[in-house]
């Protein structure tokens, strides 16, 4: 495994008091729609009083001055840690406060420096604090003379005020296959989910919300001293970037968007698209296996391969596997199906070994992770522990929060929607459209972003990727009228940038080093050793060039 996790430099930066009016103006732009109880700080009807209050407070956030430190005892001293204030609720900027951590890795060469390079790893949940390290390994050296790589934990995440509901382990386990006989304890189950995250944090996880991330964004930008930022972003963290565009879009510089999130799907409807995108990665697979028959011995026909597989739920569904101790049932065999396909070797190589197992031989474990699931997850920064179940927590109150409109309150519509699309996408449809918390969340502070603008970025996609189809790249390429997009053919993965593909890293890296966009969309080819690459980050758990904590088929 690389040295992504390693600690490295960051440094302070001064804070022009003249760009507090800046962050002042393009955030109270952004500030959510008045209540019958908060006036906005965007409306023209409250009073003057009320705008100068709203102004002032968050005038004051704007001038705040980083305390930069070392990040931990056994980091690089260049790489430094600061925690700064933000409004729980940007609304009520003087209300209260909490925590957003933040670090930096400051340009190689302060002649050339062009400005600051934040980023996002996904998630939603997903800690971007130690972002710089891995950033700083993978970028060319031109990039790294001229950005300040900035990292930060999202608000309610990691470091930054972390939210929890107190959830058991098994109360975390949300992809849930559709049983009738189950099927009345999975709504419970959800239902004691979003109870528990009420109790513990209602007043909180309202405002933990991928708007308020951005405003978070602005508001560092202006902390910071800068006019603009820049930007990369994997996963959620498109979805993140789109949001910023279209709540600022004079501040967004130069943002690469990798693996993007369709801004329309947010959230339920991304999580289907998993078993849309299921389906033809499916295919491919019993293709890639039957062309290869007399080496894995799965059927020499996509169709033989298909009854093989199908054969080994059914079978599995009767008598689950028994790995090492660990059952593996049919239902878990096309949950983890779902992610291997997307690498037609990967998913060869473990279904091969699932059944041996299932006959009783002798098995390579290590092959089998798609199966068993990952190892215990971890934070970057152990030096400061977070609630158990933070990753989570973090996670449905965005996925909730951004956009409850997109969620049934009745159970009975996703007993029906499990059933209808089990039948249209058999390998994961079930899983994806049954009950989830959000059926029982309270409805969000405000609307759903509607992401629709001219700002230049670039988006970058894998033709066959696990968590964010092509398809979803393709819608957020339209979204952004001013966008180019690299496509990868034949890419495999989550997570395109850096691959050591010449053509995909050569496009984003000349768009962060001049800031001009390619001329026309780009098509790249895979290549294999790009594909070997994401293959392996998929066995880390990580994302090319970052640290991801929460990567798991579970996230974004």
């Amino acid at each position: 495994m690389r040295n992504s996790r390693r600690l490295v430099p960051l440094l302070a930066v001064s804070i022009t008091a003249t760009l507090a009016p800046a962050l002042v103006t393009s955030t109270a732009t952004a500030a959510p729609a008045a209540s019958s109880s908060t006036a906005s700080l965007s409306s023209a009807s409250p009073s003057s009083a009320s705008r100068s209050a709203g102004k002032g407070a968050l005038d004051r956030y704007a001038k705040q001055k980083p305390r930069w430190k070392r990040c931990e005892a056994a980091a690089p001293a260049e790489f430094r840690c600061a925690t700064i204030k933000v409004p729980l609720d940007y609304r009520k900027p003087g209300g209260e406060r909490i925590d957003l951590a933040i670090s930096r890795i400051k340009a190689t060469a302060p002649g050339r420096r062009h400005g600051v390079l934040l980023s996002n790893p996904g998630g939603p949940g997903g800690e971007g604090l130690y972002m710089p390290l891995a950033m700083a390994e993978e970028l060319p050296a031109s990039a790294r003379q001229k950005y300040d790589l900035i990292g930060f934990d999202p608000r309610g995440v990691g470091r930054s005020s972390p939210v929890t509901c107190g959830l058991e382990p098994e109360e975390e386990n949300w992809l849930r296959p559709y049983k009738e006989e189950t099927f009345d304890a999975d709504v419970a189950w959800a239902r004691t989910v979003a109870d528990k995250c009420e109790e513990k944090a209602g007043d909180v996880l309202p405002h933990i919300t991928t708007r308020n991330t951005a405003r978070d964004m602005d508001l560092l930008r202006a902390v910071l001293g800068e006019k603009k930022i820049s930007y990369v972003g994997y996963s959620y963290g498109t979805y993140l970037g789109a949001v910023y565009t279209q709540l600022f879009p004079r501040r967004a510089d130069r943002f690469v968007l990798d693996s993007a999130v369709d801004p329309e799907r947010a959230w339920r409807g991304m999580i289907q698209w998993w078993a849309e995108g299921a389906e033809p990665a499916f295919d491919r697979w019993t293709g890639w296996a039957a062309e290869r028959s007399e080496r894995y011995g799965l059927g020499d026909t996509p169709k033989k391969v298909e009854g093989t597989f199908w054969d080994l739920v059914a079978q599995a569904g009767e008598d689950p596997i028994d790995l090492d101790g660990q059952l593996v049932t049919g239902d878990d065999i096309r949950s983890g199906m779902r992610a291997a396909v997307f690498s037609p070797q990967s998913a060869t190589e473990a279904f091969v070994e699932l059944k041996k197992a299932a006959d009783g031989k002798p098995v390579a474990t290590e092959k089998l992770k798609a199966f068993t699931g990952s190892e215990e997850r971890g934070t970057a920064g152990a030096a400061v522990e977070t609630p158990a179940d933070n990753g989570t927590a973090s996670f449905w109150a965005v996925v909730c929060g951004d956009n409850s409109a997109a969620w049934s309150r009745d159970p009975e519509s996703y007993r029906r929607d499990a059933i209808a699309d089990k039948g249209r996408y058999p390998i994961f449809g079930d899983f994806a459209s049954s009950i989830k918390p959000c059926a029982f969340w309270d409805r969000s502070e405000e609307r759903a972003t509607e992401v629709k603008n001219k700002v230049a970025s670039l988006v970058v996609q894998n033709e066959w990727d696990s968590q964010t189809p092509l398809p979803s790249g393709q819608a957020l390429h339209r979204r952004l009228k001013g966008s180019k997009m690299v496509t990868v053919l034949g890419g495999e993965g989550h997570g395109v940038y850096p691959s050591g593909n010449a053509c995909t890293d050569g496009a984003v890296n000349r768009y962060l080093d001049t800031g001009r966009l390619p001329a026309k969309d780009v098509t790249c080819r895979a290549t294999a050793e790009s594909n070997a690459k994401a293959r392996q980050n998929q066995k880390e758990d990580v994302l090319p060039g970052a640290p991801l904590p929460d990567r798991a088929p579970d996230r974004f």
